[in-house]
């Protein structure tokens, strides 16, 4: 088919590579334009703008697509259909008509739960059994569309949000690769989200990183798992800003926040029910340190308590 595909980061990436493999002629990538990164916030492209500019492939980066001139462009392409993978610009009404097959968006959930953002992370939050992903025929709402092939993939209980994610980039992948050859063979049949079921994945923010000693360790640990890469789950000891990497849940009580043992074996910190023993994890400005090497630079003694302010779960 002929494309016009849309993405920026990694999984996006990912699925892109797969489309070229399977021999779909890209007319046009379109990515967001590059951002501020680094020590030096130099403007650096996406994974996408730097794998299309690696095959020669025709790239454009418009902050927005509502004025006509670049809807003009789309439609002067005469795609097939557009594909729409972690693309992060809204695509107007006018847009997804443009394409013959419309726009195809590949949907790192389950739909109709987690719409929005941070599917993946609020999946490991939420403590999902499973995931998958959905290749959805978009509308003018935010993630609603019919539904037209779904695939479930199980989530780990190491899982993190970069683990998640590399596996769910292979998967939306060959999804998409399928979909689009049964669509080349004719129509399918979409199915329409269930009213019931849906949720709402928001975008992730700092604020929430900052970990609360009074809930439960397991929820701890879902969001040091679901923080992990960005931004990662952050706490206070003495004013010192540490993250957390890697930890498991302990059968230790203690008052929320205190340290309650230090060794070879972890750090294990109390919460509001049972304890978290921290496995890796990273001073500000420093690296990422197994535990009993961290400990050999930087003093912890049981009985300190980590600093924290009980919130609300979101």
């Amino acid at each position: 088919m002929r494309l016009i595909f849309a993405g920026t980061p990694e999984f996006a990436a990912r699925v892109l590579t797969a489309l070229l493999r399977a021999g779909h002629d890209i007319a046009l990538v379109l990515t967001q334009p590059d951002k501020p990164a680094g020590r030096g916030l130099r403007l650096a492209p996406g994974a996408v703008k730097t794998l299309a500019q690696a095959r020669a492939l025709p790239v454009y980066q418009p902050a927005s697509l509502s004025d006509a001139q670049t809807q003009a462009r789309l439609r002067a392409l005469g795609a097939d259909a557009m594909v729409v993978a972690a693309y992060g610009l809204i695509l107007p009404e006018t847009v997804l008509a443009i394409p013959r097959l419309g726009a195809i968006n590949i949907h790192a959930s389950l739909l109709p739960r987690w719409r929005g953002a941070a599917p993946i992370q609020r999946a490991i939050l939420a403590g999902d059994a499973c995931t998958g992903i959905s290749i959805m025929q978009m509308d003018r709402g935010l993630d609603t569309g019919a539904v037209l092939a779904a695939e479930s993939l199980p989530i780990a209980a190491d899982d993190t949000a970069a683990s998640l994610y590399a596996k769910l980039a292979e998967l939306g992948a060959r999804l998409i690769v399928t979909v689009l050859a049964q669509l080349e063979h004719g129509p399918l049949r979409p199915q329409q989200q269930a009213a019931a079921g849906a949720s709402y994945a928001a975008k992730l923010t700092k604020a929430e990183a900052e970990i609360d000693w009074s809930e439960t360790a397991p929820r701890i640990e879902r969001k040091v798992r679901a923080f992990n890469p960005e931004p990662g789950a952050s706490t206070k000891l003495n004013g010192a800003g540490l993250k957390i990497w890697r930890a498991r849940v302990s059968p230790m009580e203690g008052a929320p926040g205190t340290v309650l043992e230090t060794g070879a074996n972890g750090i294990v910190v109390a919460c509001g029910t049972q304890a978290l023993c921290v496995l890796e994890l990273q001073r500000a400005g420093g690296k990422r340190l197994p535990a009993a090497q961290f400990l050999g630079g930087f003093r912890i003694a049981c009985g300190e308590r980590l600093e924290f302010s009980p919130k609300t779960a979101i």
